[in-house]
């Protein structure tokens, strides 16, 4: 049996995924990189470093697969802006990684001359240093590139599809691209009025591709070897709605990651803007675009992270259920992690992380369940906007990502939810969803039937009878969002 290979390139690390064609993984490799925060607020990843992890990891695939290689799906970070050299294929600067807060003040300007409501309108999107426009103008401005044909512009995708083809292809999907506050979702194309006002020569930008697909073919130089066919790209969290086989229109996933993003199925029409979201593509199987609407929780995960390397309460990840389960409640502590300002619904880029109802017998357990609360309290505040906007309740909830491990974080979740909190049995729905937009584009699958059979449940967590609880912590959650919100330095 052939396998499809999928690389899942985030935030911390890269993963290659193999996948049979009955849906099943045969072969995973990891391996990390080095994140860098040259000054406060900002935060860089060294793309040549990325490339090389992309290697790494295939090679060590390419060693234990017996199987041929039918097709290779790509997802990754999204908004991550990278500039490279057409002629030497090498990296001018180090890439903006979309947490990168320097432009905040350049996105107050834009709020302040009145261009959101037609940024909105045209893009789904806020005006936000999360997205890649600002990203790019602030790497041109400041001199970083110089404007010429050798230069390239592009999210991560299109940086490991210019590397796996040889430097043959400069291409994006349409997924990736209607994260970057440049594209046009009505009429499906780069904006031209957009590219103007952040002064992006439209020459710069990758060609958009659907999301399933042939885009290139793999070149002698990459780990795989020559000749095999890079068929899927989306972005990470389409790529997982995908995955999690949320084929039709009111279901509903949230991936646990460095940040949590709570995506639904919409169909084919593209809905009006909704308040506190995100209008998104979901993606595009060659027959046009189903679109979503999104919530962005920029820190979950890195909060864990932050718990390791900033503060020493863990050694590793996987020890914060045990220790957060130790604790008999927090004690009134809620942690809100706006290290990068608060996504949905909020949209706020000068909130800050803050800890709220610390006491003497606050300890590393107490803080360590607030920070698994926060990322339920998170993801309620995203779903509830997102029902509100859809006009419909959620029944269920698909879950992935890192975190979808621990039952604790699930049992909070749908308890705050008061829906069923569903784990499939490959958490890797990321990688997955991936490989699945290669795999039907070469003919492993067949159509999107086989997809959503392919999917199953590991465990389901259904709430339990303690809604007024809930609710009232859910509350004073939203007390210490306000404070974190209303924060300054010198008030």
């Amino acid at each position: 049996m052939a396998v499809v290979v999928s690389i899942d390139a985030g935030t911390t690390g890269v993963r290659s995924f193999a996948l049979d064609e009955n849906g099943e993984q045969v072969a995973l490799s990891y391996k990390e990189f080095r994140q860098h925060y040259p000054r406060p607020g900002w935060v860089e990843h060294n793309a040549a470093e990325i490339w090389h992890s992309v290697q790494a990891t295939l090679s060590e695939l390419a060693s234990v697969l017996d199987q041929p290689v039918a097709a290779v799906g790509i997802t990754n970070q999204r908004q991550t802006v990278v500039a490279w050299s057409r002629i030497s294929s090498e990296p001018l600067c180090r890439a903006i990684v979309w947490q990168d807060l320097r432009t905040s003040e350049r996105c107050d300007q834009l709020l302040e001359s009145g261009q959101l409501d037609q940024i909105r309108k045209t893009t789904g999107l806020m005006i936000s240093p999360y997205f890649s426009a600002t990203k790019i103008e602030w790497l041109i401005k400041n001199g970083d590139v110089e404007l010429s044909p050798d230069l390239a512009f592009g999210t991560i995708d299109s940086w490991l599809i210019w590397k796996l083809s040889g430097g043959s292809t400069h291409a994006t999907d349409v997924t990736n691209a209607s994260g970057t506050l440049l594209y046009d979702l009505n009429e499906g194309c780069w904006s031209q009025e957009l590219c103007d006002l952040f002064g992006v020569p439209a020459s710069t930008l990758p060609e958009i591709r659907p999301s399933s697909g042939r885009v290139a073919m793999t070149a002698d130089t990459t780990a795989l070897g020559p000749g095999v066919p890079i068929s899927g790209v989306a972005g990470d969290q389409q790529s997982a709605l995908f995955g999690q086989a949320c084929l039709e229109p009111g279901m509903i996933k949230n991936t646990y990651g460095t940040g949590s993003f709570v995506l639904m199925n919409v169909g084919s029409t593209c809905p009006e803007p909704v308040e506190g979201l995100l209008t998104t593509v979901a993606w595009d199987l060659g027959s046009g675009p189903i679109f979503a609407l999104e919530g962005s929780v920029f820190v979950t995960g890195a909060a864990i992270q932050w718990l390791r390397d900033g503060l020493g309460v863990i050694s590793d990840a996987s020890e914060i259920g045990p220790l957060a389960q130790s604790a008999n409640g927090t004690g009134g502590v809620f942690f809100v992690p706006a290290f990068a300002g608060l996504g949905s619904p909020w949209w706020d880029s000068h909130a800050r992380g803050t800890i709220v109802g610390l006491t003497g017998g606050t300890g590393r357990a107490e803080l360590a369940l607030a920070v698994i609360e926060a990322m339920a309290f998170q993801t309620r505040d995203v779903v509830e906007a997102m029902t509100r906007a859809g006009g419909m309740p959620i029944s269920e909830m698909r879950v992935d990502g890192g975190a979808a491990v621990m039952d604790l974080l699930l049992q909070i979740q749908a308890d705050q939810l008061g829906v069923r909190v569903a784990r499939p049995a490959i958490t890797e729905t990321t990688a997955q969803g991936a490989a699945m937009l290669a795999g039907l584009a070469e003919g492993i699958w067949t159509d999107t039937r086989e997809i959503s059979e392919a999917w199953r449940l590991d465990q389901a967590f259904n709430p339990r009878d303690n809604r007024s609880e809930s609710d009232a912590m859910h509350q004073d959650w939203l007390r210490a969002v306000a404070r974190s919100r209303n924060w300054t330095i010198g008030e």
